[in-house]
């Protein structure tokens, strides 16, 4: 998998200095290329789920989804930009998958190398959520290629944000539960005890409650939030290409001897 990796990116190389040369005949070949490249790094990917995954299939029903489905549903639920580790929780809490943190380390460079080989192939991407300052791919936070542009933006605001519309998401999957899980209120509880007004005490823990204080919350910055987003957003749609606007721009390292011409 390595040596096809180092490939990939030779040809992506290749690709692009033929591109930029106007060999139009040579670019076809080495799109080409890299798609039975791309192809055989694929399976050479599904080889190793065997190993992985089968001792997870008997205990958790829910890892009968792919590890990308499991994350597509968890966020999902949440409805914004998470992280792993919150990933992993909601799909513990709340579909029994059995997720971990590490399985996502490589799951969005990934989803990237997929959609550079055949853009919008598939119905959906796990992607970056975006930094609005910079619009780089904002560390450790997945999204879905399918939501909004500006729901994919991280302001000043956005984390507490998206922190608060994930609570109150998860505290009305709790109260659709008829009787609710440990993990599921364990989960809620570490909402709560960063919530003011939502909850004192785990023994008297109650979903109305946090969903309740998390929108009384959320009234005060979602405007700015939303305002901050929306300009964010406006940018990358005309700065930025398909690639981009799902996975960031790359900041270039401008030296110190150009800075000063």
């Amino acid at each position: 998998m390595e040596e096809l990796e180092r490939r990939i990116e030779n040809l992506r190389i290749d690709l692009r200095r033929a591109t930029i040369a106007g060999d139009s005949a040579r670019a076809r070949e080495l799109r080409a290329e890299l798609r039975r490249t791309d192809k055989a790094w694929e399976d050479a990917l599904a080889a190793l789920a065997p190993s992985v995954d089968e001792p997870e299939l008997a205990g958790h029903p829910g890892s009968l989804l792919s590890i990308r489905d499991q994350v597509h549903q968890a966020l999902t639920l949440v409805g914004g930009a998470s992280a792993p580790k919150l990933i992993a929780a909601v799909q513990d809490a709340f579909f029994g998958g059995g997720l971990s943190g590490s399985k996502l380390t490589h799951l969005r460079r990934d989803e990237e190398r997929s959609f550079r080989s055949s853009p919008h192939a598939r119905p959906y991407y796990l992607c970056s959520a975006l930094t609005a300052d910079r619009l780089t791919a904002a560390r450790g936070l997945l999204a879905v290629s399918t939501w909004p542009l500006s729901r994919r933006m991280i302001g000043p605001l956005s984390p507490r944000v998206d922190f608060l519309t994930a609570a109150i998401h998860v505290a009305e999957q709790v109260g659709r539960m008829g009787e609710p899980t440990l993990p599921a209120m364990r989960l809620l509880w570490r909402f709560a005890t960063t919530i003011p007004g939502a909850g004192e005490n785990f023994d008297v823990l109650e979903w109305k409650t946090v969903a309740e204080a998390a929108r009384a919350e959320l009234a005060i910055h979602s405007d700015a939030d939303l305002a901050d987003r929306e300009a964010a957003a406006t940018r990358a749609g005309t700065q930025l290409d398909d690639v981009q606007q799902l996975f960031g721009t790359v900041l270039e390292v401008v030296s110190r001897s150009t800075t000063e011409h």
